[in-house]
């Protein structure tokens, strides 16, 4: 019997865009089914019923959320000669550090996502001060990828499937933030390149203008309410 493989999705969502990457990295065949959030599907909603959003991955009828769960899941169910997460304990530590700084705002530090959220929902004073903390997270994920080809070192792992979705949103938070991050950021810019030269990430990240037009036009209404 085939293997029932769906993945609840947004197109335009970094989370789902994981998902898509590591189902792809595995050569897992998957159904891709997209959401509209002001519309949820009743699959959605039975599926998800805590949280109500997506990705949720639907596995022979079962279903994972939360995006680095659902890495960690694909990870661990179809297992290949690369994993993404390092099979030494430390390293596989490191890898889970660095995936949550993008995605969490801790008391005492800025991560990338929650900033760059603010970045493009934001005005005036709130908006100048995203921009300084979003400039500072890519100057701390700049440094912590120093000469590496990978965040994990040599090998495309699960540090680097966390992070690379937000890529596709760099067009955008360039224009909001008057930023070129390719001059400043060589490094992270490098290791962009070199990921989107993998098929599992070609073909799971969106095109990052229209992206940014999205984003733009998403701006505009947050405004005009």
């Amino acid at each position: 019997m085939a293997e029932e493989v769906i993945l609840l999705d947004v197109w335009a969502s970094p989370f789902g865009m994981r998902a898509r990457i590591a189902l792809r990295e595995k050569g897992v065949e998957f159904d891709m089914r997209e959401e509209d959030l002001s519309n949820k599907s009743p699959l959605l909603l039975k599926m998800n019923p805590v949280n109500k959003q997506i990705p949720v991955l639907v596995h022979n009828g079962k279903p994972v959320c939360e995006s680095l769960l659902l890495v960690q899941y694909i990870d661990e169910t179809w297992v290949r000669e690369s994993p993404l997460l390092p099979s030494d304990p430390y390293e596989r530590a490191r890898a889970r550090f660095w995936a949550d700084y993008v995605d969490k705002r801790h008391e005492m530090t800025v991560q990338i996502f929650p900033v760059g959220r603010t970045v493009w929902q934001s005005m005036g004073e709130a908006q100048e001060a995203a921009k300084k903390e979003y400039i500072e997270c890519l100057k701390v994920l700049e440094g912590e990828l120093g000469d590496k080809a990978y965040f994990g070192g040599e090998r495309f792992g699960y540090a680097d499937v966390s992070l690379i979705p937000f890529y596709s949103w760099f067009c955008a938070l360039e224009t909001l933030a008057d930023s070129n991050i390719v001059e400043e950021f060589p490094k992270m810019a490098s290791w962009a390149k070199r990921c989107m030269q993998r098929e599992s990430v070609a073909k799971s990240l969106p095109d990052q203008h229209k992206l940014r037009d999205y984003i733009m036009e998403h701006r505009k209404k947050l405004q005009a309410q």
